[in-house]
């Protein structure tokens, strides 16, 4: 099997040591390079490769943010998920929309980092229930704001499929979808696979905000199982 390869990223050299010792302990993970800051995390993102980049929100410089941007920008098809120390709603709207597929607190325990990561190569979002939950407060808020569209150009969705959709929106893992459902993984993936091409989205996060935009499913909804 192929080793997922990881790009490490912080300023603090004893956080960043610790980080590479937990990957480097995991068979499927391979560490292939640190940075220390934004810029060179920009540099070895571009020589080196990497499947996942692990990056720190606050660093001098060119903070995680801004490398975020000019790495996606340049390799958009790199995996990014943010650590912070601080649980901020600006930080975490503001990592998404340059284009991060996770936000993580540092005090995240090892085996739910290491978890995320492993989901973030298969699609999944790198997010906690709760700040998955503000990110779609946010998206209600602002289709308070978006002008209405057409109804007739609003793709449908079935209600297996929404209620997929909802589950994904709150930061659900692909197991914990199929295991409250009560159907198989390659269920789930199949349902995601549609509704990401049924919403015409390149991924969770857009399809998330697309429907909470259009009304196909809203925020703390539970809409049943047909």
């Amino acid at each position: 099997m192929k080793s997922l390869r990881v790009l490490v990223v912080d300023d603090h050299t004893l956080f960043r040591d610790g980080l590479i010792g937990l990957l480097a302990n995991q068979p499927d993970i391979e560490v292939i390079g640190e940075a220390e800051d934004g810029l060179e995390a920009l540099v070895k993102a571009k020589e080196l490769g990497p499947d996942l980049i692990l990056m720190d929100v606050t660093m001098p410089g060119c903070d995680g943010l801004e490398a975020t941007q000019r790495i996606k920008r340049a390799l958009p098809e790199v995996k990014i998920v943010m650590l912070t120390v601080h649980d901020e709603d600006e930080k975490l709207f503001e990592a998404i929309k340059a284009g991060a597929e996770g936000y993580l607190l540092k005090s995240v325990n090892a085996e739910t980092l290491i978890q995320r990561l492993r989901g973030v190569v298969h699609g999944e979002a790198a997010l906690n229930r709760t700040m998955a939950a503000r990110i779609l407060d946010e998206f209600g808020r602002l289709a308070k704001r978006a002008p209405d569209h057409d109804q007739e150009e609003i793709p449908t969705l079935t209600p297996h499929q929404k209620e997929v959709l909802r589950l994904v929106a709150t930061g659900a893992m692909d197991k914990e979808i199929a295991d409250e459902l009560s159907i198989s993984v390659n269920t789930v993936k199949t349902h995601v696979r549609n509704i990401l091409s049924r919403l015409h989205a390149a991924g969770r996060h857009e399809a998330a905000a697309f429907a909470v935009r259009e009304g196909l499913i809203h925020p703390n909804s539970r809409e049943g199982i047909a």
